[in-house]
């Protein structure tokens, strides 16, 4: 019993050092296999080994997980994720610099709202002229096997 206290005394001094893979998913609530993604391209920086050769994390890989799920949620590329965390853990940051790259990813924001506004009114409009009975005209599906070449899709072959 006395061990056990011991125990549970170090880990609340400590915190949550030496946490295995699955312990810093739960804690994160990012998937092993996604945490295992970050640090193979960068995002999360590789973690130490145990001697059985299983990988151990720190409090601070659990600080940065959760710096990317929160940028990763506001739609940031991975791109941007590395460039955020290079400026965070930069002392010497210029607070514009954060500030361009939000400017810049509201732009595209703004431009994905409009992209799909425009995909809104077009399946708007096919679903108003689809009478949706049982016969199997459907404007709709002539819209997509190209058959109605007078309705714009709003898709100039995007990628």
């Amino acid at each position: 019993m006395h061990g056990r206290f011991i125990l549970h005394t170090v880990i609340k001094l400590w915190g949550t050092r030496g946490m295995n893979i699955g312990k810093l998913a739960k804690n994160s609530g990012v998937s092993a296999k996604t945490i295992r993604y970050y640090e193979s391209i960068g995002l999360l920086p590789p973690a130490s080994r145990s001697a059985n050769g299983y990988r151990v994390f720190e409090d601070s890989d659990l600080q940065t997980l959760r710096f990317i799920q929160r940028a990763r949620g506001l739609g940031f590329s991975v791109k941007d994720v590395l460039h955020l965390l290079s400026l965070w853990r930069d002392p010497g940051r210029s607070s514009s610099e954060v500030k361009a790259l939000a400017r810049r990813h509201m732009e595209h924001i703004d431009t994905r709202i409009d992209d799909l506004q425009t995909m809104r009114r077009v399946l708007d409009d096919l679903a108003h002229r689809c009478h949706g009975d049982s016969h199997p005209e459907c404007p709709i599906l002539d819209t997509l096997a190209g058959a109605n070449a007078n309705v714009d899709t709003g898709s100039e072959e995007k990628s």
